[in-house]
């Protein structure tokens, strides 16, 4: 194994930092998805709180907390799905740099890496706009037992 000079390990860096944009962005997506768990976890508290002992008003609010529920395990699949994500491109960035340090031909592992990390990406939107469907599902709910009529 030669040394690399700074002069080689320059573009080495730059490349092995392109990933690092990603991150950045999907830490964005991370921040809105955190938000929105712990808004779902707030309602759920809230209604908790506010359950009566039996009666219709008790269904009603035990319905909410179950759309409430699955709205909590459909975040979480997305923010774990997100992270996984994150976690790849820093695999990348990782093996990027390696493999011009060692003088190595990383080529798979590196596509490897960025493929699952995009998969992972998607996926994680894909369970994200799942969410916001199930939440409208549940306003529709909340508002039919309220009595407003859908227009």
């Amino acid at each position: 194994m030669t040394s690399l000079t700074l002069q080689q390990l320059i573009p080495v860096i730059q490349t092995a930092v392109g990933p690092v944009i990603l991150i950045s962005g999907v830490g964005l997506l991370l921040l809105s998805m955190t938000n929105r768990f712990g808004r779902v976890v707030d309602r759920s508290r809230l209604l908790a709180r506010e359950m009566p002992a039996a009666g219709k008003e008790r269904e009603d609010l035990s319905a909410q907390l179950a759309v409430l529920y699955r709205r909590a395990k459909i975040i979480r699949l997305a923010i774990i799905l997100a992270t996984a994500s994150v976690l790849l491109a820093g695999l990348l960035v990782i093996s990027l740099f390696l493999a011009a340090l060692l003088q190595v031909e990383a080529a798979l592992p590196a596509a490897l890496c960025f493929i699952l990390c995009m998969v992972s990406l998607i996926a994680s939107l894909v369970v994200f706009l799942l969410d916001l469907q199930v939440s409208l599902a549940a306003l529709r709910m909340e508002l039919n037992q309220a009595g407003f009529a859908e227009s």
